[in-house]
């Protein structure tokens, strides 16, 4: 790629262009066994596995898969927390040449149903729990004929794999249930070990695809991004050559955002797999306590989250006294991180934090700030090496705004999706001329550092006025009575929308609508100012910790419709 201005502001030892290996996410595998094999690969509660254990768990995974049909394309769901047993299905099943399909195992059976269905799964990877709590009523209607389950305490090691079940079987709902077997239902421990690791040899290629990664969904309807062996290996390599400081082999990494996720699959699984870095495996990114315990515990030096994860570990109670000192890297994305949350947790740990920016279609990260270089706060940063970015008119989407100017953001480069499984025309909206259209509202400024607005289709439109409800955001949790904000704008009668914002105020502190709004009123243009607040204990959330405004949209558009608050 072409030099670029904002190329000047890479860390030392970041190149321009990667020199790319086609090396796949499963050989990436097998060649850090080779070279760490003896190094931990995962850390999982009481459980130490070392990459030659992992890698003998996949390929014995890998050929109990190839019984059970999974070859070239095969589509295999994976319906699991964060587990050991995600990474094996996984790599195994990637191993194969088949697709995986990692899905929230949140999710209620109609959302299974549709994305097991528009994907055509055939093997699917589940919990016990969720087998008998969701799975097991809609078996009829889905197009899967291999069940292989799993426990959460399969690989635990005594005491624990005694007593988990115990509080497992009593949490609400359980976590662990009795499986009513059939013949076409597999036990994943009895597999592993009854299963010889002799892996058939299959032939892949770098633009086979690798996942159906399903969209979060939370502005429509859910496609599956087909990304490739190369989108993948690439993506990482493009993050391994972005942190230079990185040391491969010592490493200790905080796995704690969901595998099923794109930003978790990619930077909390495979990166850290690259490297022979250790993960620390955790099944609930909600667990604060547990986040901060493992930090210290284990001496995280890697710590990829999101926004309220930072927020939550500045707010918890007692973290002063505890010892975050090992954590040198952070990476954030998903949602705009408020610039007082980089500060104060930058003050605790010592580590930093470079805020990026990636989609589930581009496999998934773009943008990130530099580590050691000009971070500028509330910038999601520059493109990464081999990535090219535009900022382009609404009105034409072709012609490029001037530095300070809004628009759409626009981006290429070797980790973009193939396109929308079975959705061409999607595919066609999404990618025009070589360049995927985000759907988001950004300006780059003189350094071509990128700052985003918000969605396109979570704009504001108000008295011919258009509101970021991300600014208005970022400035309500400036405020220090303030821990969470959503912004949304609600049908107005008089100037087409208002902007209200959904309050959780910070532990032990009360604020007001009144107070709110006067602060406001010192830092945002009047139509910004928010005519109504709502205050609430908390905010929805997807399984990525993203506050998630078409829920808050529609519930206040319900409320509303049943004779609510009218807009004025």
């Amino acid at each position: 790629m072409n030099q670029r201005i904002w190329h000047q502001f890479y860390d030392t030892g970041v190149p321009t262009n990667v020199a790319f290996e086609d090396v796949s996410i499963p050989e990436a595998l097998e060649r850090t066994t080779t070279a760490y094999g003896d190094g931990v690969a995962l850390i999982f509660m009481n459980r130490r596995m070392t990459y030659r254990q992992l890698k003998d768990h996949v390929d014995r995974f890998a050929a109990a898969l190839s019984r059970l049909g999974v070859g070239k394309d095969t589509k295999v769901a994976i319906h699991l927390p964060n587990l050991p047993q995600t990474v094996i299905a996984y790599y195994a099943t990637l191993s194969l040449g088949g697709q995986a399909v990692l899905t929230n195992p949140l999710y209620v059976e109609r959302e299974i149903e549709e994305q097991w269905n528009d994907a055509g799964c055939q093997v699917a990877v589940v919990g016990d729990y969720l087998m008998e709590q969701r799975i097991r009523r809609i078996r009829d209607r889905l197009p899967v004929q291999h069940y292989v389950i799993t426990t959460i305490p399969e690989y635990l090691r005594f005491p624990l794999s005694v007593l988990a079940p115990l509080k497992l079987k009593r949490a609400r709902p359980p976590l662990m249930a009795t499986v009513q077997w059939d013949d076409r239902m597999h036990s994943m421990r009895k597999l592993i070990a009854d299963t010889a690791p002799d892996v058939p040899r299959v032939t892949v290629e770098p633009d086979d695809v690798a996942v159906l990664q399903y969209t979060g969904g939370t502005t429509g309807v859910s496609k599956g991004a087909m990304l490739t062996h190369r989108n993948l290996s690439y993506n990482v390599q493009q993050m391994v050559a972005w942190f230079p400081t990185v040391e491969r082999g010592s490493e200790i990494w905080l796995s704690c955002l969901p595998f099923f996720h794109v930003f978790g699959m990619t930077v909390c699984m495979n990166f850290p797999v690259w490297v022979g870095a250790t993960m620390v495996v955790m099944p609930n990114p909600r667990d604060i306590a547990g986040i901060i315990k493992n930090i210290a515990k284990h001496r995280v030096t890697a710590f990829p989250g999101v926004p309220a994860q930072f927020n939550a570990i500045n707010n918890f109670p007692g973290v002063e006294k505890k010892d975050l000192s090992s954590v040198r890297v952070c990476v954030s994305g998903s949602a705009p991180l408020p610039v007082d949350v980089l500060e104060r947790f930058e003050q605790a740990t010592g580590g930093k934090i470079a805020e990026g920016f990636g989609m589930t279609e581009t496999s998934p990260v773009t943008h990130c700030n530099p580590l050691q270089g000009l971070r500028k706060p509330g910038s999601i940063g520059v493109p990464l090496p081999d990535t090219d970015a535009r900022v382009v008119s609404l009105s034409d989407g072709t012609s490029d705004v001037a530095p300070g100017a809004e628009g759409e953001l626009i981006v290429r480069g070797p980790q973009v999706m193939k396109g929308y499984w079975n959705k061409p025309e999607a595919t066609q909206d999404m990618i025009r001329g070589g360049w995927l259209y985000t759907g988001d509202l950004a300006r780059l400024d003189e350094q071509g550092y990128a700052f985003i607005a918000g969605r396109k289709k979570d704009m504001i439109l108000k008295g011919g006025y258009n509101v970021y409800p991300d600014e208005v955001d970022r400035v309500l949790m400036a405020h220090p009575a303030v821990l969470e904000a959503a912004t949304i704008g609600v049908p107005s009668p008089g100037t087409g929308e208002m902007v209200k914002s959904f309050i959780v105020p910070a532990e032990g502190q009360t604020v007001t609508a009144e107070q709110l709004t006067e602060y406001c009123r010192g830092q945002l243009a009047a139509y910004k100012v928010p005519k109504e607040f709502e205050f609430r204990t908390e905010l929805p959330k997807s399984a990525a910790l993203k506050i998630l405004r078409r829920q808050l949209r529609e519930q206040e558009l319900a409320t509303r419709k049943a004779g609510g608050p009218e807009a004025t």
